[in-house]
């Protein structure tokens, strides 16, 4: 039995209390580890009846691997960013897996986070932060650490991709406006030098040869930009019929600026990512959903397989998304 001074249980205790030598205890909380049926019945129940727990900060100095998974995002205050974080915790939970989420604005702290991260032994990376350092990158695979990216792009041997399909959004919505015989047609984006802006603008604008609309790019996809952006474009053309912006967040800085100050009432506006306020009665926003829960399903499946044989050839997954019809368009 423990003594009465310990704080936590260790696997020693759970071998006396069990009759079974430390190894055995070891091997019956290895995944895959050789332990007979009846020893590691005995050793689950002498764990629950004492309460023991895996160490898993001692089990990674002894084998040098863990069950960490990185998780480098830009913004744990975003809705979708939250809606994706909370898909990929379930999943990484499911397989075993626990998620150290770092959050970075800035290209040196991210840098630095990355480099803390080798600290724990982690067994994989998944990025779903704006511009991944590519040195950074090449530094965790030379380690042979998997490197999954999400909806982000990086042309490097051995990092795996999953991307929502940018272009056959951007297909959905020109087709609306095109349904809807809109002419006089503006998309608000992002920086443009962001992988999902700059592909969602090409796919759009190249859907409209006939009615090329015009772009307005801001420094990041927030509601304020959106708010701003619409303001440039109305003065600038103040008949436009058709407004698509690159995230939901824009959109709603569109749509408040209108409401605000009466202007373009009939303007029809599209977003993209299907936050849960899209749904707002306030907005009842149309726009184009992002699968949350594929695109963390195929980053866990995807980092599985890459620890599994981390020499397999690189993977492009791209996600469907749909068209959600409400009220604004």
């Amino acid at each position: 039995m423990a003594s009465d001074n310990k704080n936590w249980i260790t696997a020693a205790d759970v071998a006396r209390h069990a009759g079974v030598s430390r190894s055995a205890v070891s091997r019956t909380f290895t995944p895959g580890a050789s332990v007979s049926e009846q020893t590691r019945q005995r050793v689950l129940a002498s764990a629950n009846e004492l309460g023991y727990q895996v160490n898993i900060i001692a089990r990674t100095m002894i084998t040098g691997s863990s069950n960490f998974v990185g998780i480098i995002t830009d913004g744990f205050d975003t809705p979708f960013c939250s809606r994706l974080l909370v898909s990929l915790v379930h999943q990484l939970s499911l397989h075993g897996f626990m998620p150290l989420l770092v959050n970075t604005c800035g290209q040196q702290q991210l840098e630095e986070s990355l480099h803390r991260l080798l600290s724990y032994h982690i067994t994989g990376v998944i990025m779903t932060s704006a511009v991944p350092p590519l040195p950074l990158a090449r530094e965790y695979l030379a380690k042979k650490i998997p490197v999954i990216l999400i909806n982000r792009y990086a042309c490097l041997p051995g990092i795996d991709r999953i991307c929502s399909d940018n272009v056959q959004g951007a297909l959905m919505v020109a087709g609306l406006f095109r349904d809807q015989a809109l002419q006089r047609l503006a998309f608000i984006g992002g920086n443009r030098q962001n992988f999902n802006t700059a592909e969602r603008w090409r796919a759009f604008s190249a859907a409209l040869p006939a009615v090329p609309p015009v772009a307005c790019f801001c420094e990041d996809d927030g509601y304020q930009s959106g708010w701003n952006a619409t303001d440039k474009l109305l003065h600038a053309q103040p008949d436009l019929q058709g407004l698509f912006c690159a995230s939901d967040m824009l959109a709603m800085g569109a749509m408040d600026y209108l409401r605000q100050t009466g202007q373009g009432t009939t303007l029809k506006v599209v977003g993209f990512d299907d936050i849960p306020q899209a749904s707002f009665a306030a907005y009842q926003l149309t726009t184009v959903r992002q699968d949350t829960h594929r695109l963390a399903l195929f980053s866990v499946d995807s980092l599985l397989k890459r620890i599994e044989n981390f020499a397999r050839p690189s993977l492009e997954q791209s996600v469907p998304v749909s068209l959600v019809r409400r009220c604004s368009a």
